[in-house]
């Protein structure tokens, strides 16, 4: 058994790492790998400091690799070659066992984000068959067996089901009238929306989220007066740019352009929402595959 310190390092950083060196540049880097820059610093911040070495010299026309970078370089591209042509050995294999796949995918997020994956099952597998509902009805349909698997929205209740945690996640944003004055600040505090009404979800449609939630407000000061929340998201938005209520959605709804309505960060960041694949034990096996695939989309968003 190795003792390297090195033993543990995350392959990702690497890709990460052979990204930034193919555009020398940080921010198109993020764009190519889907996630946003200050993470993707972070991470060659990280591995730097796990080789004890500098990768880049920073400028401002952007990067530049350093000897040591360079020699890095050239160490992993062949792992990162291998580790491509094994990824594709294995979803080729799994073909075979993929003719149909029954697929529910959240509504709790905004659904471009599941565009890269629905793009590359469409390429793999015969018969798909894709369900959009909210979490807890898509946990209902695949206890009963009518889903294979679902991306849901965590936390959630899902007893009975094998849940993988996914790395993408993402805060929580204010959606809000566009005439209230506090849509012209760039940052708002949950405390400071408490005289404004929130269009709020009843804890019997989702305890686990609506507890972990109500648990956050706390500590935040937050305790709003609450209307009941539409289930479908153009009916919401409607009601906000009338000026109804507000609302707090994950940050990929400001994707989305309204009349009416401005989405504004929180400065209460702890308020996330994380994706997770939930299936019945028994079909862990038979879509393992399906778990390498949705690994490999969701990239860590912080």
């Amino acid at each position: 058994m190795t003792t390297s310190p090195l033993h543990s390092l995350d392959i990702r950083l690497l890709r990460y790492f052979a990204v930034v060196a193919e555009e020398n540049n940080m921010s198109r880097a993020a764009q190519r790998l889907f996630m946003s820059q200050p993470p993707l610093s972070r991470h060659i911040r990280q591995l730097e400091e796990r080789l004890g070495v500098t990768l880049f010299v920073r400028h401002t026309r952007g990067l530049t690799l350093t000897d040591e970078g360079l020699r890095a370089l050239e160490i992993v591209r062949p792992l990162l070659a291998q580790q491509d042509k094994t990824y594709a050995a294995l979803n080729q294999l799994a073909q075979t066992g993929a003719q149909s796949l029954r697929l529910g995918l959240s509504t709790a997020f905004e659904q471009g984000i599941f565009a890269p994956l629905e793009a590359q099952l469409n390429t793999r597998v015969e018969r798909l068959h894709i369900v959009r509902h909210g979490s807890p009805e898509l946990v209902r349909q695949a206890r009963r067996g009518k889903l294979d698997a679902a991306l849901v929205a965590l936390p959630l209740e899902a007893t009975g089901l094998t849940v993988t945690p996914l790395d993408w996640q993402e805060p929580l944003i204010a959606a809000l009238p566009s005439v209230w004055p506090e849509a012209s600040l760039t940052s708002l505090s949950l405390a400071a929306l408490n005289h404004r009404p929130l269009f709020w979800f009843k804890r019997e449609r989702n305890p686990a989220f609506f507890d972990y939630t109500r648990h956050i407000f706390r500590r935040a000061g937050y305790a709003p007066s609450c209307l009941e929340e539409p289930l479908e998201h153009d009916v919401l938005l409607a009601r906000i740019a009338h000026g109804d209520g507000l609302s707090l959605l994950p940050g990929s709804f400001a994707a989305i352009q309204r009349q009416g309505v401005i989405f504004r960060a929180l400065s209460d960041t702890e308020l996330r929402i994380r994706a997770g694949l939930v299936m019945l034990p028994e079909n862990a096996v038979r879509l393992r595959w399906l778990n390498t695939l949705v690994m490999q989309s969701f990239i860590i968003s912080d």
